[in-house]
Parts: C-alpha cells; sequence; structure tokens
C-alpha cells in the first residue's frame, strides 16, 4: 500500500517473484469510470473505491498473491481485512519530495501527478495493531523486495 509513485507496482512484481507469487496490480481492478475520473485530475471518493476495494478483497480470499493497491484509509484496509483475514500489509513510505519527483518523471494511463496532494491528504499511515511492514522507498526496489521476502519468510516460519 501506498500513495502514486511509492513503487508499489515495481516493489510488488519482485516481491511476487521471490515469494513465487502472482501479482496483480490494483490499478487493473478500477472500473472504467474510476479511470477516467482519475485521468480528468479528480479525486475518488469512497463511493467510488467501494467496488474496487470489494473486487481487490475477493482476489485476497482466493488465496496468497502479491497485490500492489493504494489502500490510503485505515476503513479501506479494514475492509480488504474483512474479506481476507489474513492480509499481511507492506507500507511503503516515501517523502513528499521523492514521490513528486518520481512522479514528474513518469507517464501513467490515468494518475496524473496533480493527485499526489489528494492521495498525501487522503492517507492515513497504518496504526500498530495493524501489524504493517512499513519500509521507506529511499532504497532502489531491488532491496527492498529482497528486505520485504525475507521479513515475511521470517513471519511465516514463527507462525
Amino acid at each position: 500500500m501506498g500513495v502514486s509513485g511509492s513503487g508499489k507496482s515495481t516493489v510488488g512484481v519482485l516481491l511476487a517473484r521471490q515469494l513465487n507469487l502472482s501479482f496483480v496490480d490494483g490499478d487493473d481492478l478500477h472500473p472504467m469510470r474510476n479511470k477516467q475520473k482519475m485521468a480528468a485530475g479528480i479525486p475518488l471518493d469512497d463511493e467510488d473505491r467501494a467496488p474496487w476495494l470489494d473486487a481487490i478483497g475477493a482476489l485476497l480470499a482466493r488465496g496468497p498473491v502479491v497485490v500492489a493497491c493504494s489502500a490510503l484509509r485505515r476503513r479501506y484496509r479494514d475492509r480488504l481485512r474483512a474479506a481476507a483475514p489474513g492480509l499481511k500489509l507492506i507500507y511503503l513510505r516515501g517523502t513528499r519530495q521523492l514521490l513528486a519527483s518520481r512522479l514528474a518523471g513518469r507517464q501513467h494511463e490515468f494518475m496524473p501527478a496533480r493527485l499526489l496532494e489528494s492521495q498525501l491528504a487522503t492517507l492515513e499511515e497504518p496504526e500498530s495493531d495493524e501489524h504493517a511492514l512499513t519500509v521507506d522507498v529511499d532504497s532502489p526496489p531491488e532491496q527492498l523486495a529482497a528486505r520485504l521476502a525475507a521479513e515475511l519468510n521470517c513471519r511465516r516460519r514463527s507462525v
């Protein structure tokens, strides 16, 4: 989870490979209406996000998979956990400056860089009871994925 530019897809693909799991980009599960709204620079509201979160929750409920999803608010993450109680949450955290510089250097089908501010305003960082793995994204994606895979494998063995 994290805002646009945090590396959710990049790290997610690498992590899925290391864990020998499938990867799904949550962006692919947005209804066309949501994509059009974001492409127009209009932030999504909770009503827009509900079917998208339900689709992600249904995917997570089917079994182990790595999914890149913003999940910016606690209630969104709670909705995902209700569908998939074993959810392991990874929060990719970055500074406003780093995220903005990444977004300035890329083109995205429907997520313009100007929506970063609305995402940061919406973001509720995971609380301690959510047991999220939090990593700062100022390291190379390969290092982040290796670190996360090691931590997840360690947690799996200790349960």
